[in-house]
């Protein structure tokens, strides 16, 4: 019987040094995959849409924090050969598909913002449409009333006005929209604010209302380089949400709109308050088409907020003690 070879010394240490050598190379390994994994890991957090790449069984190998947050998308997605589109909770979304191997990745990219100005480049196309063609019939009943209103007796009068005030408001939405569609331009002229201010007490006079209204005008005289029809216009929007919101109110018969001023020596401040009811969906304040009373065509505060962002100004809302907003017209 042979008996077993013995290991020298020497084979043994040479034996436990490989063996030190592949766990060092393993370890090293390790690491250089684990860098890989971890690099792999942050290129993919660091991309601006939800990115998830499954396994063939359609597990989740690898998801970013956007994927995370729309864990509930993913049950509504399947594999395409080409880009598509899918809703999800009033957002629009671009779907794209890569598979490799056994692995699939899937992006998705909120393109909500785009869809909307899509969307408004068509509505503001067609409403500029509508508000040509409407101008014309306007003018000749603004002209056949103001005739009208001469002729008729006492007692039918008020129904003239009427008529004069709901031609004033259907004037001031063809002014709005025409202008959403064309962008603001200003043409700025140096003028006195009082008669900017007499110019909104006839607006209010003509744009009608049932309460017992209070206005409290800014009294003080300055000079003011802008353009003058703009602000007309924008003061006019917001006086006319504040008596809405008066009117809207249930529990009085009355109510009171302040039109306060101030000036820092590089703004013009302007504060707008009325006690009205309070301002609700604050998200879509500022959004065209999205109006926040039951009556407007949501383009009001947003063209305030373009002709106040025109002369180097804002729009901001008023959180505090009175419900208004603060509007700022640069002074330069």
């Amino acid at each position: 019987m042979m008996s077993e070879k013995m290991i020298t010394p020497q084979e043994l240490d040479l034996l436990i040094e490989q063996t030190y050598k592949v766990e060092k190379d393993f370890n090293e390994l390790k690491a250089s995959y684990d860098y890989l994994q971890d690099t792999i890991e942050q290129i993919v957090e660091f991309l601006p849409n939800a990115i998830w790449i499954l396994n063939s069984d359609s597990s989740v190998f690898l998801q970013n924090s956007q994927a995370r947050e729309l864990h509930k998308l993913l049950e509504l997605l399947s594999i395409k050969d080409e880009d598509y589109e899918v809703q999800f909770e009033s957002s629009s979304y671009l779907v794209k598909t890569s598979s490799y191997k056994d692995k699939t990745m899937l992006s998705v990219t909120d393109i909500t913002e785009q869809k909307q100005k899509e969307n408004l480049a068509t509505m503001g196309q067609m409403a500029a449409h509508l508000s040509h063609e409407i101008r014309n019939p306007i003018g000749s009943i603004s002209l056949l009333s103001s005739t009208l209103k001469k002729n008729v007796i006492k007692e039918n009068i008020p129904i003239v006005e009427e008529i004069q005030k709901s031609v004033y408001k259907i004037d001031r939405i063809i002014k709005a929209t025409l202008m959403f569609s064309k962008g603001v331009s200003i043409k700025k002229a140096p003028f006195r604010w009082s008669k900017l201010r007499d110019s909104l007490m006839i607006s209010v006079g003509y744009y009608g209302y049932t309460k017992d209204i209070e206005f409290e005008f800014v009294q003080d005289d300055f000079l003011i380089d802008a353009d003058k029809d703009l602000l007309d216009m924008m003061f006019t929007n917001f006086l006319a949400n504040a008596i809405d919101a008066i009117e809207l109110d249930d529990e009085s018969e009355s109510g009171k709109i302040e039109l306060k001023y101030s000036n820092d020596g590089e703004f013009h401040h302007f504060y707008i308050y009325d006690n009205g009811i309070e301002i609700e969906n604050r998200d879509e304040l500022f959004k065209a088409f999205k109006s926040t009373k039951v009556k407007g065509n949501g383009l009001g505060l947003v063209l305030s907020k373009e002709i106040a962002n025109a002369h180097g100004g804002d729009v901001m809302l008023i959180d505090g003690d009175k419900k208004g907003f603060e509007i700022t017209i640069s002074m330069e």
